[in-house]
């Protein structure tokens, strides 16, 4: 159910709204109803199916109570991308894009998905748990990569891998 409430959705349903009471108007000729209603309706209505078509859902973020009580033991680099992969987002193909992007873990056909985020502690050490769907990122790809995820989304990071016996997932925790 929250999914439909998304902006684009929004402005889509305002505007199909409407659309429909100026046509409605225009045939039982209310004009003083239909000409404004029709004519601020339809650009409405467009623009919400363009935003429909450019949107990505917010990613899952498990315990938000936890993750919200524990805000100032975590850098704020983490805590800011967070923020950003739990709303709702339009332009782009997937969350992170273009950190995935600078990160060389991005296919342009199908990209790696950000499915959920969860904050856990593992060996007496906090982390951020990024739970991945990999697609066409080869997994070795992301393991090379394992020394450049330790610094780049904040200093002193250490990374891990956990990969899902079916080769298409993957956690990757950053400990902080």
């Amino acid at each position: 159910m929250k999914n439909f409430y998304s902006p684009a959705n929004v402005i889509t349903i305002t505007g199909g709204s409407l659309s429909f009471i100026g046509m409605t108007a225009f045939f039982t000729e209310s004009v003083n109803l239909s000409v404004p209603t029709f004519f601020y309706g339809v650009p409405i209505l467009l623009i919400g199916l363009a935003l429909k078509t450019s949107e990505v859902a917010p990613v899952k973020l498990i315990n938000k109570e936890v993750f919200q009580a524990d805000k100032f033991n975590r850098p704020k680099e983490l805590t800011e991308l967070v923020k950003d992969v739990t709303k709702w987002r339009y332009g782009i193909q997937a969350h992170l894009e273009s950190s995935l992007e600078v990160l060389k873990l991005w296919n342009e056909e199908n990209p790696p998905k950000l499915l959920e985020l969860e904050e856990i502690t593992k060996h007496d050490r906090n982390g951020l748990r990024m739970h991945f769907e990999i697609n066409s990122v080869p997994i070795d790809d992301w393991i090379k990569r394992q020394d450049r995820l330790n610094r780049f989304f904040a200093k002193g990071l250490e990374s891990e891998f956990i990969i899902n016996d079916n080769k298409k997932e993957l956690d990757l925790i950053l400990f902080y």
